[in-house]
């Protein structure tokens, strides 16, 4: 008597687990609880199924391939315009990405610096206090915030710790070495 109320409890405990975490097919959890109180040889058992609800069949769980395209819809790109030519980046979540994206649109003027970047001075500090030190080569979009510079490297650098990645290039990465002049930044949607 006390194995048989054992396995009734434990498949009570079962169903109300798997229906609090909202499972939906209602053929598994028929199974599961056909399983776990499945009587001894010898014993007949009075443990009825239940049926399934209206709100636990309703449930929708969302696809793999939604929950990648939502991933997706959340990344901040940003297209450097100059003459005909086009780098789009990807920002990543640092605090001072935060700060450039709330600047956009810029049209603002680019200057060489050194042999692998190219910089400008946004019209307002950007916020490092979040943000990852930039450790990447070519293609990186850096803050650097001792002269309050965005950074566009072509070429490899130096780590430095006054030195902040805002993203990476997407594309157009070959012609960073190329801008010149005035250059318009803008989100792309």
């Amino acid at each position: 008597m006390k194995k048989t109320f054992s396995i009734i409890l434990l498949s009570l405990l079962i169903v109300f687990a798997l229906s609090s975490c909202g499972i939906s097919n209602s053929e598994s959890l028929v199974t599961l609880t056909s399983e776990a109180s499945a009587p001894e040889a010898g014993q007949s058992s009075s443990v009825e199924q239940p049926e399934p609800t209206e709100a636990s069949s309703n449930v929708e769980i969302p696809s793999a391939t939604e929950n990648v395209e939502n991933l997706e819809s959340v990344a901040r790109r940003i297209s450097v315009q100059f003459g005909e030519n086009m780098v789009v980046y990807e920002l990543n979540d640092g605090t001072a990405a935060d700060s450039l994206y709330e600047q956009l649109p810029l049209t603002i003027e680019v200057e060489d610096y050194s042999t692998n970047e190219k910089i400008f001075y946004p019209s307002q500090e950007l916020d490092t206090s979040n943000s990852p030190l930039a450790q990447s080569g070519a293609g990186t979009l850096a803050y650097f915030e001792p002269w309050g510079d965005v950074v566009f490297f072509y070429g490899d650098y130096n780590q430095n710790p006054s030195l902040f990645e805002l993203g990476q290039v997407l594309s157009g990465g070959g012609l960073i070495s190329q801008m010149s002049g005035t250059i318009t930044i803008e989100a792309v949607e």
